[in-house]
């Protein structure tokens, strides 16, 4: 809180002063604040620490001061590397790009990479950046540290990086010529009903919503199952909120839904989809339903469904959980849940500055579980699988 105190201050003087002025008043507001003072200012006003330091020397040594220092008219001064270097904001985001991670609670995002082998792929690239711009232009792009415990999920593949080097290619490619991308999964199941649902939202003063104290399943409510699919290029979210199982027919009927209500009107030209999922549950590398369901959605719509999985434990890499999945988590954070129709109207009215815009309908079908394909009918699913893990990576054609 002292700290935001200190930056609405800074932003409040700042304004009014000259360059000269600009820095000695930023250089005591850093002697004010004590040790690690000018790296706190620094990150809190934007300037550079150089520049505070050169102004605790000018309050410590009046006599550096000079009256006839020439002061620079507003915007004048040398430009910035993002300006001079076009492109260069971009080039850093491909490189992370592959290696984003997102917490599936928070907007926020974290990288796999460090900043100095960001900057040594750049200069690889003809740039000429430092190691702290780049750390600045990420956290401009809503980037943060995180620790090693928060970026290692379980076992790691030999092959992980590889994998999302190999997804990321892939996206680019389909964007490029105009070919749709989903990120696909399934959200964690809702109660439904008056249970308390995780967060805070702004009440009259001591008047909360008063929910259930035990969650159990009220069985005539039941839960819900939001299944969503994430358009990556045009940055819209479908949601089939199902009241059955998470099975393999709910995954594919979802993406049926989608292409029918959005995917086909906006990619009119289609002849193929990228899907991207990840290594398990009702669309996982195993399930031999998943793939037959496919192999019917590619019969029907005549396009050709190429499928990348995430490896066992990344699937925080999954666009789907850090671009759909946390907005709506927190559009409807503090709000009990009471009714599919307000699940519905919560997931519809989530949207961002982004651009996010989200549509979402009940699947009432009653998915059965249990359903086994054969090796017979496993043969009649038209899949090429890639060289490379071709269990990961494959493409399902219309028969």
């Amino acid at each position: 809180m002292e700290d935001l105190k200190i930056k609405e201050r800074i932003a409040n003087v700042t304004a009014f002063l000259d360059e000269k002025q600009n820095r000695l008043y930023l250089a005591a507001e850093a002697k004010s604040y004590g040790w690690g003072g000018k790296s706190k200012i620094s990150e809190l006003s934007g300037a550079s620490r150089f520049l505070i330091a050169r102004g605790e020397k000018e309050l410590d040594n009046p006599d550096l001061q000079t009256d006839n220092e020439r002061i620079r008219h507003k915007g004048a001064g040398r430009k910035k590397e993002i300006d001079k270097q076009s492109g260069l904001v971009s080039a850093i985001l491909q490189i992370v790009e592959p290696h984003t991670l997102g917490d599936p609670m928070k907007p926020l995002l974290w990288t796999s990479k460090s900043v100095r082998n960001i900057q040594e792929k750049l200069e690889n690239q003809g740039f000429i950046i430092s190691h702290e711009l780049i750390r600045q232009i990420l956290k401009e792009q809503e980037y943060s540290l995180q620790t090693n415990r928060k970026t290692k999920e379980g076992g790691k593949h030999p092959d992980r990086d590889a994998q999302f080097e190999f997804i990321n290619n892939q996206v680019k490619s389909f964007i490029s010529d105009n070919q749709p991308v989903i990120s696909i999964d399934c959200k964690k199941k809702e109660l439904i009903g008056d249970y308390k649902n995780n967060g805070k939202e702004w009440q009259p003063a001591k008047n909360p919503v008063e929910v259930n104290v035990y969650d159990f399943i009220d069985k005539t409510n039941g839960k819900a199952a939001p299944y969503g699919v994430y358009d990556i290029a045009k940055n819209k979210g479908w949601v089939s909120v199902g009241i059955s199982s998470d099975t393999a027919a709910f995954a594919v009927s979802t993406i049926r839904a989608w292409w029918e209500n959005e995917g086909k009107n906006e990619y009119q030209n289609a002849e193929k989809l990228y899907i991207n999922a990840d290594g398990g549950g009702s669309n996982g590398v195993r399930n031999r339903l998943w793939k037959s369901e496919l192999q019917q959605f590619a019969n029907d719509t005549k396009l050709a469904i190429y499928v990348s999985h995430f490896p066992a434990g990344t699937s925080k890499w999954n666009k789907i959980e850090h671009r759909l999945f946390s907005y709506i988590s927190m559009n409807w954070r503090g709000k009990p849940l009471t009714s599919l129709a307000v699940i519905l109207g919560l997931i519809n009215g989530t949207k961002t500055k982004t651009g996010l815009t989200v549509k979402a309908k009940i699947d009432e079908k009653i998915y059965q579980t249990g359903i086994k394909i054969n090796d017979e009918d496993l043969k009649k699913i038209n899949i090429e699988k890639n060289l490379f893990h071709n269990e990961w990576n494959y493409i399902i054609k219309p028969n």
